[in-house]
């Protein structure tokens, strides 16, 4: 005989021990149904069976598991249950075939039967599990009583659930008595530790000092009375020692037998971040709005009292001590047209004029500007330009304007008969770029400041309004590239810009 024989031959023999095998072998939850009940199952399922060995059909197995998952479940059966009643069907079949089948056709036989069975027991048991899970959380909605007992069983049955909390991209944690007793891998991972360094840590160690004191409350009423849905924001501690802002949802839960809190741990550096972008991007959209409108209030008054100024200036009876006097006027109204200036193009978006253009060429003129400052203050400027570079699509009006308050920054810090370096190369590494560098020899920043420097309205001059080298990032950035201030040793400070080369249409 073939399979497909040997199976219609033999379908109530298979049928009646296999019910046997079931009511008597597998459980007390069986063995506790109807026999009636277990025919009607097992002649199914026999029939599902036939359907994938003969005509590798799985509609009607598919269709056996969502209506045997249902069924069992309302009964409270467990999953290694099924999986056993599902697994006597080789128990009894296995008997019956070497009787039947030659060598080949048991070969082809078994193969079939053991996919069958893998791919019904496989199908089952995710079937069987998505099935639990939403039951459970349905019924912890709506029977409080019901939640303790599903509670114990979710507890018994922790290595079910635990590859699935493993692939959460949350942390996930459980504390007893102020101890990690268990972490997933994402947890570990934004601590910076492995899972044996985590297990059997007390929490507070993870906890940075300064959201300690707040930590140590909400678990104290954890233990007190118990935690429920409580979601706090604090500094979790790295194991490299830096601290990051992270948010916990806890819960007191059961583990084990005994109470526990268990928590999702979330890192919101990014979303602080944002924030504070917003929240900068606002303050500075209004005081924009403020620095023009007073910008423009200010400048035709302004150059009033300059133009007469100049004018009085220019009478030939004017003389000592008050011409001196007229000049610091002329002096002090042009520094508050050069702040104007700088208020502008701060509140003013930046639109670029994109031509090719040779950097160094850009550069030089920039030095013819600023010669006569140079000069007057006696500072040395050393070129070392790179040679053949390229051209670059750059708006030059805007890169002058980026480069000459660098300069102007350097001239204004620098002592009499100080000096300025300037380098420009071309970069190749990570894409190719020019790079500037302007370095000077004065008494640079302090460390503390350096993070500031490209912050609008910070300054350590005092005469100075802030905007010089935040406008100077804004434009290379409007460029596509980036700026950076470095510590000079022995002393003095570097401004470094690099700008991205473009294609040239």
């Amino acid at each position: 005989m073939n399979i497909a024989e040997t199976l219609k031959t033999y379908r109530k023999r298979i049928v009646d021990e296999w019910v046997y095998r079931l009511h008597t072998e597998v459980s007390q939850r069986y063995s506790g149904r109807r026999v009636d009940e277990l025919f009607r199952t097992v002649s199914k399922a026999t029939e599902a069976n036939y359907a994938v060995l003969i005509h590798n059909d799985f509609s009607k197995i598919n269709d056996h598991i969502r209506w045997i998952t249902n069924l069992r479940l309302k009964g409270g059966f467990s999953l290694s249950e099924v999986q056993n009643a599902y697994e006597l069907y080789r128990t009894v079949l296995l008997p019956v075939l070497p009787n039947e089948l030659n060598e080949k056709n048991l070969h082809d036989a078994l193969r079939r039967m053991n996919y069958c069975l893998f791919y019904t027991i496989t199908k089952f048991s995710n079937y069987f599990q998505s099935l639990h899970e939403k039951h459970i959380r349905n019924y912890a909605q709506n029977l409080e009583g019901e939640v303790k007992k599903r509670t114990k069983e979710l507890v018994e049955s922790e290595s079910k659930y635990r590859i699935l909390v493993e692939e959460i991209n949350d942390g996930y944690f459980v504390t007893q008595k102020g101890v990690v007793v268990f972490a997933n891998q994402a947890f570990c991972n934004m601590h910076g530790c492995t899972l044996q360094e985590i297990i059997g840590k007390p929490y507070t160690e993870l906890v940075a000092e300064k959201s300690l004191r707040i930590v140590q409350r909400i678990y104290e009423k954890g233990t007190i009375g118990g935690v429920t849905d409580d979601v706090y924001t604090y500094f979790r501690r790295h194991k490299n020692g830096s601290t990051l802002p992270t948010e916990n949802k806890i819960k007191s839960i059961l583990y084990q037998g005994e109470y526990a809190v268990a928590g999702t741990c979330r890192d919101i550096t990014e979303r602080m971040e944002t924030e504070k972008r917003i929240r900068e991007s606002e303050r500075l959209a209004h005081i924009g709005k403020l620095t023009t409108s007073l910008a423009h209030e200010i400048r035709n008054p302004l150059s009033s009292v300059k133009i007469n100024s100049q004018i009085i200036l220019k009478n030939v009876d004017f003389g000592g001590n008050d011409k001196r006097r007229m000049e610091i006027i002329i002096h002090e109204i042009s520094r508050l047209e050069r702040i104007l200036d700088e208020m502008l193009d701060f509140a003013r978006p930046i639109r670029l004029n994109l031509e090719p253009a040779s950097i160094n060429s850009v550069m030089d003129a920039c030095l013819e500007i600023m010669d006569a400052r140079i000069r007057e203050r006696r500072i040395t400027v050393k070129k070392l330009y790179g040679r053949r570079l390229p051209r670059i699509l750059v708006d030059s009006e805007k890169i002058e304007q980026a480069i000459i308050n660098v300069l102007l920054n350097a001239v204004e810090i620098l002592p009499e008969g100080g000096n300025i370096q300037i380098i420009t190369k071309q970069l190749r590494n990570n894409g190719k770029a020019i790079h500037v560098e302007i370095s000077d020899d004065g008494p640079g920043i302090s460390p503390e400041d350096l993070r500031y420097v490209f912050d609008p309205f910070f300054s350590s001059k005092k005469k100075g309004t802030g905007l010089g080298l935040s406008n100077v990032n804004r434009i290379i950035e409007a460029h596509g590239g980036t700026g950076s201030v470095l510590l000079r040793k022995p002393h003095g400070t570097t401004v470094s810009l690099t700008i991205p080369l473009r294609e040239m249409t």
